[in-house]
């Protein structure tokens, strides 16, 4: 049989096992996977003895969606093995838009997905989709429909629960973007607008989810002491509406007692919807600075909230809060602490923070740290990032091993990054599985690529059998291992050989090879093949 690509000899993993098998390519598919295959003339071919070869990974919780614009190339990703993105996560994403509303989503999206490459020249779901196209990236791209940029096209950022005429308009541009491509709806209730929704209007938004067959992801009200509630209010929607639930990110942020009751939710509910959840496998978090901010502070949009950091009385107020919390409200500022919370990010003239921890740059400033931060979101007018330190090692662990929580990265490209962004699937599969033992080769393939699968309903990938797509991660299990720290974050993984993306070779042996094949679902525009192989 003739091939493209054929890889002889590999250890093929499955979630039944490991066997050892020859595969082999043609036209962007596998064609053939088997022991000792007759092997025709083929374009490439490559000795895989005593080599993992995996499905390529599905990263769940990608904030990638103008990255390309940027990079095409998504070398992070790519480098450790992910080969299909599900972006726009945490209802946050730069689409569907208005001309009212491109520049507050521009504005406020800059710290979690900076870009200066992108034109933000589309209004719909499909033109954004069809513009991520035309960049041609590396990894195939899914999108959410971000329930944030919904409810700021047709409400803008009130504060307030919508009538009747706008609760229609949101639900008919989320069908809109559905069956423009998107596959999943997602919510972030501790970012503006979205915060505002109460539990009604998420059960309207997830009932059009539950007609279009996709799964509500979310990233909960509150993963620290309101963890269960927020988690159960979510439940409680899909019990009512049938849809899909898929909690994103799974953790507990300073309350480390709750992890029986935590493991206790999520497993009762399995038991009367389909719930799913995915996990990144670190104890910190990493998002926008501006998330230490009591809610009250969005209301109006950005500049809104700039207004009031730079008010005395409201600077006052807000710190004042910072410090003794609100109730119901997901304090991170307060579980963490100012020594625990460091700068990735930061515009402006204040890259001298960058790096540093919330207590550090206070005292180089002489500031208090509540203090301190509102001068970096003067200052930086928004655009800042942060990494907060919420768990212990052994909390996520526990989680990760009695949860089968699937796995998303929840990388942010930052000037000093989470090392999620480069280490997420070594050390997964590479620590976890290979080193440690704390679950099975198979089962780390199960949570990295057929199940993650199986939640975006992409029946054509996840698993290496013939007719799938020829999405292939070679790798050497003596060196495949997550080395990015929180000092040294840009550090891609040894051991990763091969990774092809829809047939095409995009890593070899240690290297990009500047191949941009992938694919963005639901995009009219593309490139063409003779594209593909540049």
């Amino acid at each position: 049989m003739d091939a493209s690509l054929a890889i002889l000899n590999a250890d093929v993993v499955t979630v039944d096992g490991v066997r050892r098998s020859d595969v082999l390519v043609n036209d962007g598919l596998i064609t053939a996977v088997g022991p000792d295959l007759s092997v025709g003339s083929a374009a490439r071919t490559v000795d895989a003895a005593g080599r993992l070869l995996c499905p390529g990974f599905i990263d769940l919780h990608a904030h990638s969606a103008l990255r390309p614009f940027d990079d095409p190339l998504l070398g992070a990703k790519i480098g450790q093995g992910f080969t299909t993105e599900l972006i726009c996560p945490d209802g946050l994403g730069p689409a569907p838009l208005t001309d009212a509303t491109v520049d507050t989503r521009r504005r406020y999206l800059r710290g979690l997905e900076p870009s200066t490459g992108a034109g933000w020249d589309w209004r719909s779901m499909q033109s954004y989709l069809d513009a991520l196209q035309v960049t041609r990236p590396s990894a195939n791209m899914i999108s959410c429909v971000p329930h944030s940029a919904v409810r700021e096209s047709v409400m803008g950022n009130a504060n307030r629960p919508p009538d009747r005429r706008e609760m229609s308009a949101m639900k008919d541009l989320v069908a809109e973007s559905l069956s423009a491509g998107a596959r999943a709806v997602s919510f972030g209730m501790i970012y503006a607008p979205g915060l505002y929704a109460d539990t009604n209007e998420i059960l309207q938004i997830a009932d059009t989810a539950a007609q279009y067959g996709v799964p509500l992801v979310p990233h909960v009200r509150n993963e620290a002491a309101g963890v269960i509630d927020s988690i159960s209010e979510f439940v409680h929607v899909c019990e009512q509406t049938g849809a899909h639930l898929h909690v994103s990110h799974v953790k507990l942020v300073g309350v480390p007692h709750l992890l029986s009751d935590l493991l206790h939710t999520l497993s009762s509910a399995q038991d009367r919807i389909r719930l799913t959840c995915d996990q990144y496998p670190y104890g910190a978090g990493s998002t926008l600075l501006s998330a230490l901010l009591p809610g009250y502070a969005f209301d109006g949009g950005p500049q809104a909230t700039l207004e009031r950091v730079r008010d005395h009385a409201e600077r006052e107020r807000m710190a004042r809060d910072m410090e003794a919390g609100l109730p119901n409200w997901e304090n991170l500022f307060g579980a963490c602490g100012p020594e625990n919370i460091v700068i990735t990010q930061a515009g402006g003239d204040r890259s001298d923070a960058v790096s540093k921890t919330v207590a550090e740059v206070a005292e180089a400033t002489g500031t208090d740290p509540a203090f301190a931060i509102l001068d970096l979101l003067d200052h930086t007018e928004l655009d800042a990032c942060m990494i907060d330190h919420y768990s212990t090692e052994k909390v996520v662990r526990e989680i990760f091993s009695s949860s089968g929580a699937l796995v998303g990265s929840d990388g942010v490209f930052n000037p000093h990054p989470h090392p999620r962004l480069y280490g997420t699937a070594p050390r997964v599969l590479g620590r976890y599985a290979l080193r440690e033992k704390l679950i099975t080769v198979s089962e780390a393939i199960r949570r990295l690529s057929t199940g993650p699968a199986g939640v975006l309903g992409l029946d054509d990938r996840g698993e290496i059998a013939v007719g799938k797509r020829a999405d292939l991660v070679l790798i050497d299990p003596a060196r495949y291992v997550d080395t990015a720290t929180y000092d040294e974050p840009h550090q891609v993984p040894p051991g990763v050989e091969l990774v092809t993306v829809n047939g095409i070779t995009v890593w070899d042996n240690g290297s990009h090879t500047g191949a941009r094949p992938g694919l963005v679902s639901g995009a009219q525009t593309f490139a063409g093949p003779a594209a593909e192989r540049r």
